[in-house]
């Protein structure tokens, strides 16, 4: 039985990192964003970040962006910023035991993590007075766990090193 090649990932680019977060950041500004069930990209990409380099990408960096939200969705300022806080900090948590598991296994160790996003903001709306959004909510935190894997490969393509070593190349 022949098993699937081990890779031995290249570091991770400073440039690729950003520019994968503005672009989840564009995806989660469009107006189809804010459908019912639509996964939340800046979350994906950030716990993807924050598990795989988080040294590179840390709480700082999802406050920022959360802030970024915040102002795009008109929203009290600080509840997406301490919702991707909180975020960063279960996947810097729990880092190093999710790249040990296959694609269901990380896929049940991130769903904790949208859903208690999910969770801060709604209780930083209901504590100035807003009103429940009702549990067809949470299916934001289903659909950007289904997209874990999805996300995974695409952010991992650049780092992946050949399988079959050829001596004209330098890696």
């Amino acid at each position: 039985m022949r098993m699937p090649p081990e890779y031995l990932l290249l570091p991770a680019n400073r440039a690729f990192i950003a520019a994968s977060i503005a672009g989840a950041l564009v995806l989660n500004l469009l107006p189809w964003g804010r459908s019912l069930g639509m996964p939340d990209f800046l979350a994906v990409v950030l716990v993807f970040w924050n598990i795989h380099q988080p040294r590179k990408v840390g709480i700082g960096v999802a406050f920022l962006v959360g802030l970024l939200m915040d102002v795009h969705a008109s929203a009290l300022l600080g509840e997406r910023a301490l919702a991707y806080s909180l975020l960063s900090y279960g996947a810097i948590a729990i880092h190093r035991r999710v790249v040990w598991f296959g694609p269901g296994g990380q896929m049940l160790h991130v769903l904790p993590l949208f859903l208690l996003a999910q969770c801060v903001v709604i209780a930083v709306r209901m504590a100035i007075g807003g009103p429940f959004p009702g549990f067809g909510w949470f299916l934001q935190s289903a659909s950007s766990t289904l997209l874990w894997p999805v996300a995974e490969l695409l952010l991992l393509l650049p780092q992946r090193r050949a399988v079959d070593r050829d001596d004209n190349r330098p890696l």
